[in-house]
């Protein structure tokens, strides 16, 4: 297993819709087990291939270390088909070091995708579970925590952050 290169904003594949996996070959399970080695390392509980500048559709989420009776979860070609209530909520990405903020998401979600063999799998999540797939499914879709945030926060956040990389 190889430790990736976690792409940081403003990087282009952080933007782009990622393209759906339509084969989950030997390939595909070295990248996934080099993207868990990544998120492990990187002390994250998420992580998107686009992240590590693939763009397919695949995440992997593991909220063990914060929450109880959980386990790594593998997912290609995820989609929220249901979700529910909204809570508030601190939220951090790999992609954007040392940004924390406080975001609205939906407090219970209902997620369908393929898991690592390719066989159908359906999951309803709550709390940190149900957070980290939604931020890992937004990964996929081009949207970055900074998107979710107000224009004039996301402006501040730009400045700083560009300031601070030079």
């Amino acid at each position: 297993m190889a430790t990736l290169e976690i792409r940081k904003y403003p990087d282009e594949v952080l933007k782009k819709k990622a393209e759906l996996v339509n084969d989950i070959d030997g390939d595909l399970q070295k990248f996934i087990d080099n993207m868990i080695e990544t998120m492990y390392n990187s002390n994250g509980i998420g992580l998107a291939a686009p992240q590590v500048g693939v763009s397919k559709r695949v995440i992997i989420v593991d909220t063990s270390p914060r929450q109880e009776n959980q386990s790594l979860i593998v997912l290609i070609n995820p989609e929220i088909i249901n979700s529910e209530g909204e809570v508030l909520s601190e939220e951090g990405c790999l992609s954007l070091p040392g940004f924390i903020t406080r975001l609205k998401r939906n407090e219970r979600v209902f997620v369908k995708g393929l898991d690592r063999k390719g066989k159908p799998i359906e999951i309803e999540a709550t709390g940190l579970l149900a957070r980290a797939l939604q931020h890992e499914i937004d990964h996929l879709d081009g949207i970055l925590l900074i998107d979710r945030i107000s224009p004039l926060k996301r402006e501040l956040f730009r400045r700083k952050y560009l300031k601070a990389k030079k």
